[in-house]
C-alpha cells in the first residue's frame, strides 16, 4: 500500500502525462505539493468552525486525521484531502441555537453513519439507484437551498462592521479575476488575509476595539485541541437531527464528482472506488463529530491543486493529513483564527453562501436540466424560496427547519409530480432518462 512508484525522473511532469495515484515524484517534490494541499484546503477549512462556534484545532484534527483514513479505507488508490463541509454550517447553526452544541453534534455523527451505510450499498449495490433518487433537478435544488439559506447570516456579520467587510468582500472577487490555477482558487483565504490586514489598519488609525489579541498572547504554543462530546440523552437532540439529514445528499454527490473526477483524470478504474469514498467520508465524519469537530468532505480546492499540477500521488496527501495534525496541536494557531473579526466574516461569507448556492445552479446548467418542464419548474422553484425565507414547522418540540422542507419539498414534487405527469400524460415531466450527477470541483474545460 506504501510503494509508490517513481514517475519518471522524479522531478518533471511530461506535456500531456499525469502522475497516478500509484506513483510519486522525488521525495522534495512530494512535500512542496503536499504543502500547496495544505495551503489549499486551509483557506476554507477553517472557516466552517470558526462560522459554527466549533474549536478550529479540533476541526484541523480530525480533517488531516479524517484524509489519512480516507487514504486506508480506499487502499490508498484514490487522492483525496477530506476538509470542512460548508453543507454543515447551516444545520449546526440552527442546532446549536435550539438545542446546544452536544445535540448539533450528534447530528454530524449521525450524517457521518448515514453516509457510511450508503457506501456500503453502493459497494455492493452500484450508483444507479442514487441517480434515480436523486437526478440532477433534486440534486442541483438541494445543494443551493443550503447556501441560499445561510443569506441572513452573512447580513447579520457584514453589518457589524460594514467598511472592513466590504474591502474583504472586493479583495475574494479580486483575487478570483486577477490570479488564474491555484492563486485563483484560494481567493477566499486571501480575501481574508486582506480584511483582516485591513481591520488591523482601521483600528490602529481609529482606535476603535475590532480585534482582540490577548486571547492570542495567552494560548500555549503546544498542546491538544479542546474535545466536545455528542448529546444524544436531550429530548432537543432528535428534533435537530433531521436538520441534519439533506447533509448527506450534498456529501454523496461531492464524494461521486470527486471520484469521477479523478478518474476522468487517471484511470476509469478509480470509479470502483465511489463506494469506498462515500464509506470514508462516513467514518471520518463519525468520528469527527464524536469529539468536537466539523464534518468532512472531499475538498474541490484539492481536486484544483491536483488538475494544475498534474500530480494525483496519493503520498503527497500523506503528507497534508500529517501536517494538519501537526498545525492543530497548536492552540496559538487556533487562538489566532478566533481573532478573525466578524466584519471579515462577514464580507467573506457573502461570497461563499453564495457560491454554495451556485453549485447547484452549476449542477442543473452541466446537466441541462429542461426548465421548461413544469414538474422541473416547481422542484427548484418552491424548495429554494422555502430557503431563502426561512420556513419552518413546529410538531410540539419537534421542529423541521427550511433545509428539511425545501429538501423533501423538492424530491416529493419532483417523483410525485413525475408520476402524475405520466400517468395522465399531460407532457409536464422531465422527458427523458436522468444523467449522473457530475463532477463540483476541477477547473472548466
Amino acid at each position: 500500500m506504501f510503494r509508490w512508484k517513481l514517475h519518471g525522473n522524479g522531478r518533471t511532469v511530461e506535456p500531456g502525462a499525469v502522475v497516478g495515484p500509484g506513483e510519486r515524484l522525488n521525495w522534495g517534490a512530494t512535500v512542496a505539493i503536499g504543502l500547496q494541499h495544505v495551503i489549499a484546503m486551509f483557506g476554507a477549512t477553517f472557516l466552517v468552525p470558526v462560522l459554527t462556534g466549533f474549536p478550529v484545532s479540533t476541526t484541523l484534527l480530525f480533517s488531516g486525521v479524517g484524509t489519512l483514513l480516507f487514504l486506508l479505507i480506499t487502499k490508498n488508490r484514490l487522492p483525496s484531502y477530506l476538509g470542512s463541509s460548508f453543507a454543515f454550517i447551516a444545520p449546526i447553526t440552527a442546532a446549536t441555537t435550539m438545542a446546544g452544541t452536544g445535540s448539533a453534534l450528534a447530528g454530524v455523527v449521525a450524517v457521518g453513519v448515514l453516509l457510511a451505510a450508503v457506501g456500503f450499498l453502493v459497494q455492493f449495490v452500484g450508483l444507479g439507484w442514487v441517480d434515480r433518487v436523486m437526478p440532477p433537478v433534486v440534486a442541483g435544488a438541494i445543494v443551493a437551498l443550503i447556501g441560499f439559506n445561510l443569506a441572513p447570516v452573512a447580513w447579520s456579520s457584514f453589518q457589524v462592521q460594514p467598511l472592513p467587510a466590504t474591502i474583504t468582500l472586493i479583495a475574494v472577487i479580486l483575487f478570483s479575476v486577477l490570479f488564474r490555477g491555484f492563486l485563483g482558487r484560494i481567493s477566499i483565504f486571501l480575501g481574508v488575509i486582506v480584511g483582516y490586514v485591513a481591520t488591523v489598519l482601521i483600528q490602529l488609525a481609529t482606535g476603535e476595539q475590532l480585534i482582540d489579541f490577548a486571547a492570542v498572547e495567552a494560548a500555549p504554543w503546544v498542546g491538544l485541541p479542546e474535545f466536545r462530546f455528542p448529546d444524544f440523552a436531550s429530548a432537543g437532540t432528535w428534533s435537530v437531527i433531521a436538520m441534519f439529514l439533506p447533509v448527506v445528499l450534498v456529501l454523496v454527490a461531492e464524494n461521486v464528482g470527486h471520484v469521477r473526477g479523478v478518474a476522468a483524470m487517471t484511470d476509469a478504474t478509480a470509479n470502483r472506488s465511489t463506494g469506498r469514498a462515500l464509506i470514508a467520508d462516513g467514518v471520518a465524519t463519525t468520528l469527527a463529530g464524536s469529539f468536537g469537530g466539523s464534518g468532512t468532505t472531499t475538498y474541490g480546492e484539492n481536486i484544483g491543486v491536483m488538475a494544475a499540477t498534474r500530480v494525483y500521488s496519493t503520498a503527497v496527501y500523506w503528507f497534508a493529513g500529517l501536517t494538519a495534525i501537526l498545525l492543530s496541536l497548536s492552540p496559538k494557531v487556533g487562538a489566532v483564527f478566533n481573532t478573525i473579526p466578524p466584519g471579515v466574516l462577514g464580507g467573506v461569507t457573502t461570497a461563499l453562501y453564495g457560491l454554495i448556492g451556485i453549485i447547484g445552479i452549476k449542477i442543473w446548467v452541466d446537466n441541462r436540466v429542461d426548465f421548461s418542464r413544469p414538474v422541473n419548474q416547481y422542484t427548484g422553484a418552491v424548495s429554494l424560496v422555502m430557503a431563502i425565507a426561512g420556513f419552518s414547522m413546529q410538531f410540539g418540540q419537534f421542529q423541521l427547519g427550511a433545509i428539511v422542507l425545501g429538501s423533501v419539498a423538492a424530491l416529493v414534487i419532483y417523483h410525485l409530480g413525475n408520476a402524475i405527469a405520466r400517468a395522465r400524460k399531460t407532457g409536464a415531466d422531465d422527458g427523458g432518462p436522468i444523467p449522473a450527477v457530475g463532477p463540483l470541483g476541477g477547473d472548466p474545460a
